[in-house]
């Protein structure tokens, strides 16, 4: 199985990493998280990896830190929680909030990331709250501020691929910049506040 990689950043969007290592380019799922945290296009990067094995598929799933990767690796734990679902978990909530949310039984900021239904929710809780014990902290990259037309296309691709439509992801990005402008530029940021504003 693969667990590392380290290679060239080949290519990034807000889901996905291809990282070129000995010729060969490995298509890796990201969360939202992660990819705030890559490297420019082009530069050495280094990925924890999980790898899914299917019987009709290999997918794999990148993290920039070890704790992204172990969070992942209980939900994934939970039963109706796969990975891509898991992905857009962690895309959705910052890592040291959904900890906190799971082990304070908060239903309700769960069931406000996309995928997450009261039921699923309530499983989330019952099965995680007592083994997040070493996950109390998970390191969250800062965003490296990039312009704001590359930040509001990324942002907007991210909500896209989370599943809501397009107008109404553009119209929440113009909301999250009219009530935090100083989001301007700071992908993550943006992200967050447009993810706010969607609901």
């Amino acid at each position: 199985m693969i667990a590392h990689l380290r290679g060239r950043l080949f290519s990034k969007t807000p889901n996905q990493a291809i990282v070129e290592c000995g010729g060969v380019g490995y298509d890796v799922t990201i969360s939202v998280t992660t990819f705030t945290g890559l490297p420019a296009e082009g530069a050495e990067v280094s990925l924890q990896i999980y790898t899914n094995v299917r019987e009709d598929q290999i997918a794999l799933f990148g993290f920039s830190e070890m704790q992204e990767k172990r969070l992942f690796e209980r939900l994934i734990g939970v039963s109706g929680i796969g990975p891509k679902l898991a992905i857009t978990v962690l895309s959705g909530i910052a890592g040291d909030r959904l900890v906190t949310a799971i082990r304070g039984k908060d239903h309700g900021t769960l069931t406000r990331i996309p995928g997450i239904g009261k039921k699923t929710a309530e499983r989330v809780v019952l099965e995680l709250k007592d083994k997040l014990d070493d996950l109390a902290v998970v390191y969250v990259p800062e965003s490296s501020g990039v312009a704001y037309g590359v930040a509001g296309e990324d942002a907007l691709s991210a909500l896209v691929n989370l599943g809501y439509p397009r107008a109404a992801a553009a119209k929440a990005i113009e909301a999250a910049l009219a009530q935090e402008p100083e989001a301007v530029g700071d992908f993550e940021r943006l992200f967050r506040a447009a993810m706010g504003a969607i609901r």
